[in-house]
């Protein structure tokens, strides 16, 4: 560190443009490093931790600097490859480093200001004050310093800001900032003699212990557990061991510290099970695989991204084992993404019998301490302990790798690599690009069912390609049957929400004792109820949505801001009582099949039964293990998922995917139909799949029948061409917010009339989305197709320009404008 620099500019986790320069007191001159967190404040009281981004001696000369208050760390927390990652990723998709900055570390490395109240000691009321206010300064005196949050639980109140002001303004309290940690090593309490006792000291200390026998007993334990005067070096003894050994009190073991013939001591426990597994090696390649896989070498030779397009079931992961194999044995990481947490219980099995402990995993169902241990394990990158092949969802992308060798995005088509909301609003798969593109290492992406952009760029050579056409064990890809609903009830056959065919095949199914997975792109019991009478439908007060029915705790509840109510007895709008469900959802499916197959085991597998940490384990250990015999999900049984007895997988509604207002929905109907399909018959011998459609003449019906990925492809991209979009065009959709409709309305015509001054033709809109309202904010939508040849860059500058320049229009300051780039 040169201690000759002043200043620091500091990235602060806050959605602000640019970094914020601070002044280094000498103190903390030798301390100051890039990447290391720092204590600073920002306006008049808070403090927030920031992130050092670069040292200099150039003082800012448009507002007076405060100097950094502390420095938090000894070493770096952030390496450079990640503060270039960052600032690309600022860049590119338009949004702020402080956005970034919140997106990237775990919450428990990001320290938090909190409000503290503490009582003036030198206070005397001249004035009587209020029950509440005396009942917060009873509080106040028994402690330090005290939380707002903390005093409206103490007090039984919602707010007490309002009695905090007027003691203020008493002089009877002050308020002070204090960082908090989201983050605390677990330690775990041990006990050991106080002093280096000879075995004669020890001895009288035993004897003049003879009329505390329980004190006696429980030393006399300690000396047999850590076989003190046994061993060169003792055994630990943590407290809770020594205690159990006896059955004793803590206040007994407290009596031996409190005489200082025994004394705690704590060591750090580490959250991560970092205990020694049994591995098996890796498995012998079949000749297609090989070949795919001497494929995927030679293309590395003069490619950074390869498309491996391997039909389901293919052994696509086999192949990414043996190439993990060879980066692990340069000494290099890896990074193994995939769309989904469902998939990381299979796949973490399957990788940890080869590699141990070298596999670690993150994602949003560790806690904050969790994922505080995981990411320093891998900026720590120590061999013998750290995590070198990282399995993780889109936010692992940010981690701090220091040398990668190879990423891996299993199901690279799929859209939840896309982060929608907050900012940054990412795509993990390109994002991961760029990234192996700064560590010098190599991408492979693998899918069934490639993006339509992947296969345009590996056709077009940008990728290279290698495709792997047989699945493993030369098993059959399945049989698909199309039951035409349209033509059942016409017919009056339809009698549940499962077509003859389906229940005909499922009759079947479980006879052979063989496992069935139902699909259903849509949670809940049913999407809305509907009044008979006059057909009023229950919406939500906050969103343009109607409310979806969950039967298991009877709520109406909407799936875009949470708000839920209890279904009401009669129509709002008639009166009537004849309200009735519409449509169904994966609830509706599980009650059926339980009254049709009441012998059967159902299991269902959505956002409402995944909520808990393991939840996807244990159902997923439960089908792998037959103790179910039919699955139903939404769209988490459609992504990777390996079972070896599913005999048959039934899609229910193919058309609402079909059917839904987006340039991509046959591209994903067909990705989501296909994948899905791929979960039959993947082992033992060819699994059939049951299409319900009221078009079964639909083109993507009959691509995903001969499971024609090419012919769906091509028709596609000629769509795409014609009607300028990507790959031919790059998108960036501008989201107009507020809560007042006409003023946001008023914002946009003035926003995209400015833009086509400079873009002409290139702006789209302003229209409203199909859901115009989410949480009371009206939305409005821009979209600006560049092509491929132009500058993004400039396009990006000149957007940012125009939004600043509405913004400073006084009737419009306080729209919310966000900026989506590739749009999924």
């Amino acid at each position: 560190m040169n201690n000759n620099l002043n200043f620091a500019d500091i990235i602060l986790p806050l959605p602000l443009a640019g970094v914020y320069t601070y002044s280094i007191p000498d103190e903390f001159k030798n301390q100051m490093a890039i990447g290391k967190r720092v204590v600073v404040p920002l306006g008049t009281k808070k403090l927030y931790t920031g992130i050092v981004q670069a040292l200099h001696n150039n003082a800012p000369a448009d507002y007076k600097v405060k100097d950094i208050l502390s420095c938090l760390d000894d070493f770096p927390v952030i390496n450079n490859f990640q503060l270039k990652f960052w600032d690309w990723i600022s860049q590119y998709y338009q949004s702020v480093l402080g956005d970034v900055y919140k997106a990237a570390i775990p919450s428990g490395l990001k320290l938090e200001s909190q409000t503290k109240i503490i009582l003036n000691e030198e206070f005397v009321a001249d004035n009587a004050l209020s029950k509440t206010e005396d009942q917060i300064l009873n509080i106040l005196s028994k402690s330090k310093d005290v939380s707002i949050a903390s005093l409206n639980q103490a007090t039984g109140l919602k707010n007490t800001l309002p009695q905090i002001k007027s003691l203020l303004d008493k002089g009877a309290v002050v308020i002070e900032e204090h960082i908090s940690s989201g983050y605390k090593e677990k330690k775990q309490e041990f006990v050991s003699l106080h002093s280096n006792f000879t075995e004669e000291e020890i001895g009288e200390i035993l004897n003049g212990l003879k009329r505390a026998k329980k004190q006696q007993e429980l030393l006399y334990s300690y000396l047999n557990l850590s076989k003190h005067y046994f061993e060169e070096k003792p055994e630990k003894v943590s407290s809770n061991e020594l205690l159990k050994s006896v059955d004793c009190s803590r206040a007994i073991l407290k009596s031996l510290v409190d005489k200082n013939i025994l004394k705690f001591y704590f060591e750090k426990l580490d959250r991560l099970d970092l205990s020694s597994i049994n591995t098996t090696g890796l498995k012998e390649l079949n000749p297609h695989q090989e070949i795919a896989i001497n494929e995927i070498r030679d293309n590395f030779e003069h490619k950074n991204c390869v498309l491996l397009h391997g039909v389901t079931s293919s052994g696509k992961t086999e192949i990414y084992i043996h190439l993990i194999e060879e980066q692990l044995k340069l000494g290099k990481q890896v990074l193994y993404l995939l769309p989904e947490i469902a998939l990381t219980t299979q796949i973490i099995n399957r990788l940890k019998s080869v590699f141990g402990n070298k596999v670690g995993v993150y994602h949003s169902k560790f806690n904050d301490s969790e994922r505080v241990e995981i990411y320093n394990n891998v900026l720590e990158n120590k061999t013998d302990k750290a995590y070198q092949v990282i399995l993780g969802v889109r936010s692992s992308v940010f981690l701090p790798f220091n040398n990668l060798g190879l990423i891996i995005i299993d199901e690279e088509h799929e859209n939840t690599y896309k982060q929608f909301d907050p900012a940054p609003r990412y795509h993990a798969r390109d994002a991961a690009l760029y990234l192996a593109n700064l560590h010098g290492a190599k991408t492979l992406l693998g899918t069934a069912t490639p993006a339509v952009e992947s296969y345009y760029n590996a056709q077009t050579g940008k990728y290279g390609l290698v495709e792997l056409f047989k699945r493993y064990q030369e098993i059959e890809m399945p049989e698909i049957i199309v039951a035409d609903i349209k033509e059942a009830r016409r017919r009056k056959m339809m009698k549940s929400i499962f077509s003859p065919e389906l229940m005909s095949h499922m009759t079947e199914s479980l006879e052979n004792k063989e496992q069935i997975i139902l699909f259903q792109n849509r949670r809940g019991y049913a999407p809305y109820l509907e009044c008979k009478s006059c057909g009023w439908v229950p919406h939500c007060p906050n969103c343009s949505v109607s409310l979806t029915y969950h039967r298991h705790n009877n709520l109406l509840v909407c799936h875009y801001c949470g708000h839920g109510m209890t279904p009401p007895n009669n129509c709002e709008h008639c009166g009537s009582s004849g309200l009735e469900d519409r449509g169904f959802g994966t609830e509706k499916i599980e009650e059926e099949l339980l009254s049709y197959f009441p012998e059967a085991k159902v299991g269902r597998m959505d956002l409402d039964t995944t909520r808990k940490k393991n939840a996807y384990e244990k159902l997923i250990y439960q089908f792998e293990k037959h103790e179910l015999d039919i699955l139903v999900g939404t769209q988490m049984v459609s992504k990777g998922l390996d079972f070896d007895n599913v005999g048959l997988v039934g899609i229910l509604n193919a058309d609402s995917m079909l059917n839904y207002p987006d340039f991509r929905a046959y591209e994903r109907s067909f990705q989501m139909m296909a994948q899905v399909s791929g979960r039959a018959g993947r082992k033992k011998k060819r699994g059939k799949v049951l299409i319900q459609t009221y078009t079964p003449e639909h083109e993507i019906i009959k691509n995903v029948v001969k499971n024609d990925y090419f012919e769906m492809y091509s028709s596609q991209i000629a769509e795409r061409k014609e009607y300028i979009y990507p790959p031919f065009y790059r998108l960036i959709n501008i989201s107009l917010k507020h809560k007042n409709q006409r003023l946001v309305n008023e914002a946009a015509n003035y926003f995209a009339n400015s833009l086509r001054k400079i873009f002409g033709i290139r702006v789209f809109g302003p229209q409203s989305p199909v859901i115009n309202r989410i949480q009371n904010s009206f939305i409005v939508n821009i979209l600006l197709k560049i092509e491929k040849k132009s500058s993004p860059a400039k396009a990006k500058w000149i957007l940012n320009q125009q939004a600043n320049f509405l913004k400073e229009i006084e009737k419009f300051k306080s729209i919310q404008i966000n900026f989506d780039v590739d749009p999924m």
